[in-house]
C-alpha cells in the first residue's frame, strides 16, 4: 500500500474536521452533512463525466483510484543494471545469446524488445514498434488522468449549481425568516462539497497518476535506448553512462558488479 496517498487523504479530511470542531465545536459536525447537497454535487459531477465517456471508460476511470493506493514496482536502477548485464552477455556471446536471457525477464516491454533484436529486426523498426507501444500505454494512462481532471472541473461547477438552487429556495421563502438560515446554509454547503471533491480527492489522484505515468514512461525510454545501444554493439560502459543520464545525480549509482565487465 502507498502510505503517502492514504495518509495524505486522511489528513486532508482530518484537517477539515479539525477546522469545523475548533471553530464551532464537535456538535456542529452534523450541520455539515446535507444529503441533497451531496446528491447535487457528487451525483451531478460524476453523472456529467459519465455522459462524456463510454461506460467502459467511466468504470476504468473509477477503478484507477486504486492505482494511487499501490506502491509502484518500477525500479529504474534495477532496469539499468539488467540492461548492462544483457549488454555484457551480448558483447561476449553475441546477440542470439540474449534469447535465453530473455526467458528470465519479468518486464514484458524489455522482453519484447530483446526478442525483436534476437529476430534480427531492423533498428529503426525496433524503435518504431517500441515507441508505438509506449505511446499507446501513455494514451491509456492519460485517459484515466483526464477522467479525474474532468471530475475536478465538474465538482466546483456543480457545487455552484447547488448553491444557486439553495439561493432560489431561500428567496422563495423570504416570508418565513426561520427558514432563511437553513436554506442559506444548504446553499453554501454545496460549494464546500464541490471544493472538497476537486481538491481533496480529484487533484491528488490526478497528480499521483501523472507522477506514476512519468516514471513508467522514463523507464520505457531507458529500455528503448538501452536495447538499441545493445543492438548497435556499443560498449557496455558507454551504455551505462548513457542510461544513467536519465537519472538524477544522487540516483546514478550502479554497483561495480553490474558494470565491472563492461570493458571485457
Amino acid at each position: 500500500m502507498d502510505i503517502a496517498s492514504i495518509v495524505g487523504l486522511v489528513l486532508c479530511f482530518g484537517f477539515v474536521l479539525l477546522g469545523i470542531a475548533t471553530s464551532g465545536g464537535l456538535q456542529t459536525i452534523p450541520d455539515f452533512i446535507d444529503p441533497p447537497s451531496i446528491a447535487i454535487t457528487f451525483g451531478g459531477a460524476f453523472a456529467c463525466v459519465f455522459a462524456a465517456n463510454s461506460i467502459g471508460d467511466f468504470i476504468a476511470g473509477l477503478k484507477s483510484f486504486s492505482l494511487i493506493l499501490k506502491v509502484p514496482v518500477l525500479d529504474t536502477r534495477m532496469i539499468i543494471q539488467k540492461i548492462i548485464e544483457l549488454s555484457n552477455v551480448a558483447r561476449k556471446e553475441g546477440l542470439l545469446s540474449l534469447e535465453e536471457a530473455a526467458a528470465d525477464l519479468n518486464d514484458p516491454f524489455l522482453k519484447k524488445g530483446i526478442l525483436l533484436i534476437v529476430d534480427g529486426t531492423d533498428p529503426d523498426l525496433v524503435r518504431g514498434i517500441m515507441e508505438t507501444e509506449l505511446i499507446s500505454v501513455e494514451g491509456r494512462h492519460k485517459s484515466k488522468i483526464a477522467f479525474w481532471d474532468s471530475v475536478a472541473a465538474m465538482g466546483p461547477a456543480w457545487g455552484m449549481i447547488g448553491t444557486l438552487v439553495g439561493l432560489v429556495n431561500m428567496l422563495n421563502q423570504m416570508s418565513d425568516p426561520d427558514s432563511i438560515g437553513g436554506s442559506m446554509a444548504t446553499a453554501l454547503i454545496t460549494t464546500l462539497y464541490g471544493s472538497l471533491l476537486a481538491n481533496w480527492i480529484c487533484a491528488p489522484v490526478a497528480g499521483k497518476l501523472k507522477a506514476q505515468n512519468d516514471s513508467e514512461m522514463m523507464v520505457k525510454e531507458i529500455i528503448i535506448e538501452g536495447l538499441l545501444s545493445i543492438q548497435a554493439g556499443e560498449n557496455p560502459r558507454v551504455i551505462e553512462e548513457k542510461l544513467k543520464s536519465f537519472l538524477a545525480p544522487k540516483d546514478r549509482i550502479v554497483t561495480a558488479e553490474d558494470g565491472g565487465e563492461a570493458n571485457g
